[in-house]
C-alpha cells in the first residue's frame, strides 16, 4: 500500500471516527430508537467517489470495527456491520449505473443501511414484530441519506482534487 493511499484512509478514518463521536455526544431527535444521521457514513461515501470501492469498503470496515471496540458492544458491531454491508453494496451497485447523483445514492444508502440493521434485529431477537419500525425507519433513512449526501458533495465540490486521490 503507497504511503499516500494509506495516509489519505488513515485520515478518512480518523474523520468518520471524530463524527462518530460528535454524534454520540448529541441527543436522539426522534422517538425511533437508535436512529441517527450517521454523519461518520460521509467518509465512506467520499472514498467510494474520490477514491475506489474497495477503498470505501476499507473506511467503512476499519471505522466499525475501531467505533464498536472504543464505544460500543459486540451488538453495536453486528447492527452497524449489517448495515454498512447492506448500505454499502447497493451505494457502490448505483454509483456504477451513472444515472444518480451523490445524494440519490446516499439516500438509497441510507434506506438499505436501516434495512440491514432491521434484518440483523429481526433475526438476533427472533420476532418480525420489528416490522412496524420500518416506516419511519425508511423515513428517516431518506433524511439521514439526504444529508450525508450533501456533507459529501459539498466536500467533493470544495477539496483540493489532490488532496486525497492517489
Amino acid at each position: 500500500m503507497k504511503t499516500e493511499r494509506l495516509t489519505g484512509l488513515a485520515l478518512l478514518t480518523a474523520a468518520a471516527m471524530m463524527l462518530s463521536w460528535v454524534e454520540s455526544l448529541l441527543p436522539a431527535f426522534t422517538a425511533v430508537p437508535g436512529v441517527k444521521v450517521g454523519l461518520a457514513n460521509t467518509a465512506s461515501l467520499f472514498a467510494l467517489y474520490m477514491l475506489s470501492e474497495k477503498d470505501a469498503w476499507i473506511v467503512s470496515a476499519v471505522r466499525i470495527i475501531l467505533s464498536s471496540v472504543l464505544f460500543g458492544t459486540m451488538f453495536s458491531l453486528v447492527y452497524s456491520a449489517s448495515g454498512a454491508v447492506v448500505s454499502l453494496a447497493i451505494m457502490c451497485l448505483m454509483k456504477k449505473t451513472g444515472f444518480f447523483s451523490v445524494t440519490g445514492v446516499s439516500v438509497a444508502g441510507g434506506v438499505a443501511h436501516n434495512a440491514g440493521q432491521l434484518a440483523a434485529a429481526m433475526l438476533i431477537m427472533e420476532t418480525k414484530g420489528l416490522v412496524y419500525y420500518s416506516v419511519p425507519l425508511i423515513i428517516s433513512g431518506i433524511i439521514a441519506g439526504t444529508v450525508v449526501g450533501l456533507a459529501a458533495g459539498f466536500l467533493m465540490e470544495h477539496l483540493p482534487a489532490n488532496m486525497i486521490r492517489h
